[in-house]
């Protein structure tokens, strides 16, 4: 399993709250539980104490992301470093399930389950996951949904560093707001340059009297 992959994790975790509407969907056990894909050491692991520590993992790593998105990259870091230094990962060389064409193991890089609890075990892959995201690809890469309200968290994967958007629902979204409000716009001015023309044909005519 390649180490970008735990990067998601990071942001599935954010994802489980949504700030601007009130929304928080971390409410219990099983709530954790389905953050590692509802299977495993980990979730196996998870209690109802791990509810509590979760969010403020999540509040932590969308500091992370909040400082990315307004572009302090130093801040971005040191809030990761310090989840990085909480939560020490255990790498491992792993060739499970995967195999070349000859049977045998394709070996990679693996994050083992951390022995303490569900809390650091997640909080570790996640960080850790991120770290190597923010190294590999810049702080830049890491985003905040801009269709108001949404306020979630993606990674950035496109070529030209163009991404705006959590969702292709979130980009249509705000792409029929912003038409509208173009076209407001445009309503608006057609409407104040009737009104001038108006009042200048008024003003002509009152002279020629």
């Amino acid at each position: 399993m390649e180490l970008a992959y735990y990067s998601d994790y990071a942001v599935r975790l954010v994802n489980s709250e949504d700030p601007a509407r009130g929304k928080d969907t971390l409410t219990s056990v099983e709530a954790v539980r389905d953050l590692f894909g509802g299977y495993g050491t980990g979730a196996r692991r998870a209690t109802d104490a791990d509810v509590t520590r979760f969010r403020s993992v999540r509040a932590r790593l969308r500091s992370v992301f909040e400082a990315a998105d307004q572009g302090d990259e130093t801040l971005a870091v040191d809030l990761l470093n310090s989840l990085l230094l909480e939560f020490p990962v255990s790498p491992q060389i792993s060739g499970h399930d995967f195999r070349d064409d000859d049977g045998r193991p394709l070996w990679h890089m693996h994050l083992a389950d951390h022995p303490s609890n569900a809390t650091a075990g997640y909080a570790a892959i996640a960080a850790m996951g991120l770290a190597f995201h923010l190294t590999e690809y810049g702080v830049d890469r890491l985003g905040l949904c801009e269709a108001a309200p949404c306020r979630n968290a993606y990674l950035d994967t496109s070529t030209n560093r163009s991404r705006r958007y959590c969702s292709d629902r979130c980009a249509t979204r705000a792409n029929v707001a912003a038409y509208r409000a173009r076209k407001r716009l445009e309503a608006d001015r057609s409407g104040k340059t009737g009104r001038t023309a108006d009042s200048a044909q008024r003003a002509a005519a009152s002279g020629e009297r």
